[in-house]
């Protein structure tokens, strides 16, 4: 998009509820100063400042029941009364389903934003994250999925027709993957640390029924770092989107595969990831008008989350001169990716 066109455009489109720091607990990798802090950081450099504020409100559980089946709400909503964990990773305090509910309800908002037209595309700076809550089950910090809840909304309230999810987290999302695995009309892809949490993600998953052949998962060996995730992008993850031509992109951007991660060994440098960004938004441009939305999933090392959000606020609002990385490279060679992405493009046809 041209400086001119960005002057003509409708601007990008933000959301952030403080209420979501009272989900939290101390100690844990996930809790609220990974809100905090980035948030501090975006308010100090005046990032959101040309960006649409777009209110979180509550999911109602007719949003959240597209996704989720009615005794995981019940059981998240008891979990809370009784701050309560799910599971021996996540955990559940007495605000903790509303701040779910907020997280869910905020991205549905941006998605509406953008769908509207009131925005060009936007970031959902939200959590609890919400990639690995599977329909029945809340797991891996995760207690409503909030990716999948935005792309039913806009499939339902907007009569979105193809919706392509693109997950960087270093963990592969098996929620979204569970949500949409016999469902043609979501593509599904993922980059992540493999064997590793939660164990899913091997590239022989494909999808089922209708929904065979969208999903495609890319499960890189430890120590992938830029170089990798660039070429995946550029040799599956391009002739796959074109193949589908989607008309809404959403983004699980997890941060948690840069080289400090304290959870992962990933080599991705915060540079890297405004790479992807950027072939990211090359493809919204290209196939759907722009339309694309990101949506924060993990990332555990504050400073790493802090400016990788920052330089990606910035990015989609086209503001971003130099890339802000307190950390800089990776100190150790990259692993390449071997042999996982000539098996991608061959499983699923993209020579």
């Amino acid at each position: 998009m041209s400086d001119h066109d960005l002057l003509l455009a409708p601007p990008s489109a933000y959301c952030y509820d403080p209420f979501n720091l009272r989900h939290h607990m101390p100690g844990h990798p996930e809790n609220r100063e990974r809100l905090r802090s980035t948030w501090e950081l975006l308010g100090r450099s005046g990032a959101l400042d040309a960006m649409l504020d777009v209110p979180c409100t509550p999911a109602s559980d007719e949003r959240l029941l597209r996704v989720h089946s009615r005794k995981h709400l019940d059981t998240v909503a008891l979990a809370a009364q009784r701050s309560a964990h799910l599971d021996a990773d996540t955990y559940v305090g007495p605000d903790s389903e509303q701040a779910a509910r907020l997280a869910a309800g905020g991205l549905c908002n941006v998605v509406d934003a953008v769908l509207t037209g009131k925005a060009r595309n936007g970031f959902a700076l939200i959590r609890p994250p919400g990639h690995h809550a599977t329909p029945d089950r809340g797991m891996g910090f995760c207690l409503y999925n909030n990716v999948a809840v935005a792309a039913r909304a806009a499939q339902t309230e907007h009569g979105v027709q193809r919706v392509m999810i693109v997950d960087f987290d270093v963990h592969h999302g098996n929620g979204t993957q569970d949500a949409f695995y016999d469902n043609g009309s979501v593509l599904f892809f993922s980059t992540h640390q493999y064997p590793f949490y939660p164990g899913t993600g091997h590239w022989r998953e494909t999808g089922h029924g209708t929904g065979s052949g969208a999903t495609i998962n890319v499960p890189f060996p430890a120590g992938v770092g830029d170089a990798g995730y660039t070429e995946v992008f550029d040799k599956v993850l391009w002739p796959a989107a074109r193949r589908f031509a989607p008309q809404l992109i959403l983004v699980s951007a997890g941060y948690d595969a840069h080289w400090n991660d304290p959870l992962a060994s990933m080599q991705l440098t915060i540079p890297g990831y405004a790479a992807l960004v950027a072939r990211l938004l090359e493809m919204a441009n290209e196939l759907c008008r722009g339309r694309i939305v990101f949506v924060l999933e993990g990332g555990y090392h504050l400073e790493v989350l802090a400016h990788s959000v920052l330089n990606t606020t910035r990015q989609i609002s086209g503001q971003l001169e130099e890339i802000s990385d307190p950390l800089g490279p990776c100190p150790w060679d990259e692993r390449e990716a071997g042999n996982v992405i000539s098996q991608v493009r061959s499983l699923h046809e993209l020579d």
